[in-house]
């Protein structure tokens, strides 16, 4: 028995000398609970609104003091053409745009009937339904109980007309497939060379240790341009899901994103010594925080303002707010600005430390 609990305290001793190990026991763990039981949200809160108020009168402000109000939404702009909600939606500063009849006081007394619009941003159909279907709500409720009947709340969606899951599904399998042929690919392909010794037989060739590493990420590179242009091909005439927008640009921005992928495999390579290690920190370091963080399943802005920041680092995110905005609102570059220089920032400090790891490694 004594020689039984001496072998259970040397596995304790190697498994508690080991970080990566002790990491992935109890920190992973941790960090999957935060992230499912906190960023996992479907309701709708605090959505941007912009409103189009002509008439101004007691109804309509009752019912904008309501939204305003109410926890789900947050009455941000006031403007005075459709114009300009066009533009507020295309910068993607709000959710939802309320516009009200000209007469809407007036006709609710006279007539008994009376309409507003709901303009939602269709580019995530889901998320529009459930935002249309809260601001049905919050109407009714801000009415007398006599006038509820006779307000009609006529919901249409922006840039989605038919609501088609795909105007949603498409930009998201975009940044999942080419971050996981990318990342983890080309991690585990390089870290293949070290695991079986192979490396130094490269290093001895005329050919320089960078040369070699980045000689074995180009495959990837083209592989990952081949998927970008069958994922479009497939969208456009199977799916019916056109590219609105400039498609040089589009090409452009995903390209940048595939060299931003690359340069996360390789910083991955340099820090992990195994395959398994390389699966592993590709797969549930990379591939939960993009599906959950990102925006693809869950409205980042229903997440706690903690998660909402931590969302920044995800590069999912910003690739696919820039694929939405335009392959499916069809927006000029001068609107995906801010999404190009994050990309383009990650991409340079990602390459410059895998490049300075490397070098320190080899």
């Amino acid at each position: 028995m004594k020689t039984f609990l001496s072998f259970i305290h040397k596995e304790f001793r190697h498994i508690l000398r080991d970080r990566r190990t002790m990491l992935i026991l109890l920190g992973m763990p941790i960090a999957q609970i935060l992230l499912f039981g906190f960023a996992i949200s479907t309701e709708v809160k605090n959505s941007r609104v912009a409103v189009l108020d002509p008439s101004a009168d007691v109804a309509t402000r009752r019912i904008v003091e309501r939204l305003d109000a109410s926890a789900y939404f947050e009455v941000a702009h006031r403007v005075d053409c459709m114009e300009q909600v066009d533009e507020l939606f295309r910068r993607g500063e709000i959710a939802l745009a309320v516009v009200f009849s000209p007469y809407f006081a007036s006709e609710l007394q006279h007539t008994g009937e009376a309409r507003l619009q709901l303009i939602a941003d269709g580019t995530e159909p889901n998320q529009a339904q459930m935002v249309a279907g809260y601001a049905a709500q919050v109407v009714q409720q801000a009415l007398p109980r006599g006038e509820r009947q006779g307000v009609t709340a006529c919901v249409r969606y922006l840039f989605n007309p038919q609501a088609k899951s795909a105007f949603n599904f498409v930009p998201g399998v975009m940044g999942m497939i080419l971050l996981l042929i990318c990342a983890m690919m080309t991690s585990v392909s390089i870290v293949r060379e070290k695991e079986l010794g192979s490396m130094e037989v490269l290093l001895a060739s005329p050919m320089p240790p960078l040369g070699i590493v980045l000689a074995k990420a180009v495959p990837y590179f083209v592989l990952s341009g081949v998927n970008l242009a069958t994922i479009l091909l497939l969208s456009r005439y199977v799916l019916g899901v056109p590219v609105q927008g400039s498609l040089a640009l589009l090409s452009g921005i995903s390209l940048l994103y595939i060299l931003l992928s690359l340069s996360l495999g390789l910083l991955i390579s340099n820090v992990v010594r195994s395959q398994m290690a390389a699966v592993l920190v590709s797969g549930m370091g990379l591939i939960m925080p993009t599906i959950i963080l990102s925006g693809l399943m869950f409205p980042i802005e229903s997440m706690p303002e903690v998660l909402q920041y931590l969302s920044g680092i995800v590069p999912a995110r910003w690739y696919i707010s820039a694929v939405r905005k335009v392959m499916i609102e069809g927006v000029e570059m001068f609107h995906v600005w801010r999404e190009i220089c994050v990309l383009a920032g990650m991409t340079v400090v990602l390459l410059t430390t895998s490049i300075v790891t490397f070098n320190k490694r080899l």
